[in-house]
């Protein structure tokens, strides 16, 4: 297969997945497998960010264009926020690609993509169609070259993919590969990670998704004596993770963290249980021993099905007992 754009030059990629954490994490073996059949292809990408320190942990993205919509709407009357809005636009458009790919579906999405230069013959390529319960948009296709069609079940980790080799020529046949590098032993810690933990990503933003308090302490006594660690992203979160530990005697609730941080926290732990959430997919990512709960969301979505270290359990209105979660988690720690 040809490795380089015409006139023999590197092919000039960019990837468009701003948001959520999950979702960005989820794109990211479309890089390996953009970079396994085109080596010497330079890939940007444009993410919220919040996420950018995740997107900057693979080394094969060249450079990673910062969006901010979250905190752009929020003053949009400003001049500040005009400025910097027409910055990215500025940033966006000083290379010219050979591929841009919208993986989100979305018209804010598309809108990047359709601001993004393309060199003569190039191509802006996206989604079809949604997946099952996705929010797509089918007007972001109003924006595209090329739209590639999927399966309504196509778990998030193949899509970007299969839109990655259908346009760029090549079969999805390899496992899913996220280019997050390992952590060494000699990495120093902060003062409040101990050497060897549990934690427990109780908090999402949908209160359908989250596990029972008394699950989690009752799986928090059968863990003991294991420190377990007790992170939170909002003051409900926090006062949640606090209910939790006033029942556990060996639980400490996390200071606030930041996104690098709480990604941290997930690479380094000894076991990870949480809900479907991107801080337990960002861990099943870097193959810690993970037990991801589904309770109000359908499994064959996000489940990390590339690692017999991650054991996932319950799915869409079924969530898993305690005896399960805890029969997993003694599973995983041998």
């Amino acid at each position: 297969m040809a490795t380089q754009a015409r006139g023999g030059k590197p092919l000039n990629i960019l990837l468009v997945r701003v948001s959520s954490l999950g979702d960005v994490l989820h794109n990211m073996p479309m890089v390996a497998d953009i970079a396994r059949h085109f080596p010497d292809a330079n890939i940007d990408w444009v993410v919220e960010e919040g996420f950018v320190s995740l997107v900057r942990m693979n080394a094969r993205v060249r450079n990673v264009i910062p969006f901010a919509l979250r905190r752009w709407r929020k003053s949009l009357g400003k001049v500040e926020t005009r400025a910097e809005i027409k910055s990215f636009f500025r940033t966006l458009r000083q290379q010219e690609y050979d591929y841009v790919f919208d993986t989100q579906g979305l018209l804010k999405t598309g809108i990047i993509m359709g601001a993004a230069r393309v060199v003569k013959g190039g191509r802006k390529v996206g989604l079809a169609n949604g997946s099952e319960g996705s929010g797509y948009e089918g007007i972001s296709r109003i924006f595209h070259h090329l739209s590639i069609p999927t399966e309504p079940r196509t778990h998030a980790v193949a899509r970007g993919r299969i839109v990655a080799g259908a346009a760029l020529g090549y079969a999805v046949d390899t496992p899913a590969d996220f280019g997050l590098p390992s952590v060494p032993d000699d990495t120093p810690r902060p003062e409040w990670m101990p050497e060897s933990y549990v934690v427990f990503f109780h908090g999402t933003a949908r209160d359908a998704k989250k596990w029972a308090p008394e699950n989690w302490i009752a799986l928090g006594r059968e863990l003991a004596p294991m420190t377990i660690l007790l992170p939170w992203g909002s003051p409900k979160e926090k006062a949640e993770a606090e209910q939790l530990a006033a029942g556990l005697p060996n639980a400490r609730v996390l200071p606030k963290l930041s996104m690098a941080d709480a990604i941290m926290v997930a690479r380094r732990a000894t076991l990870v249980v949480g809900v479907d959430t991107g801080l337990v997919h960002i861990a099943a990512a870097f193959v810690r021993p993970t037990v991801e709960i589904y309770a109000d969301s359908p499994r064959w979505k996000t489940e990390g099905n590339w690692s017999p270290r991650i054991i996932n359990l319950g799915d869409q209105g079924t969530p898993p007992s305690v005896a399960e979660v805890l029969a997993a988690c003694r599973s995983l720690l041998g």
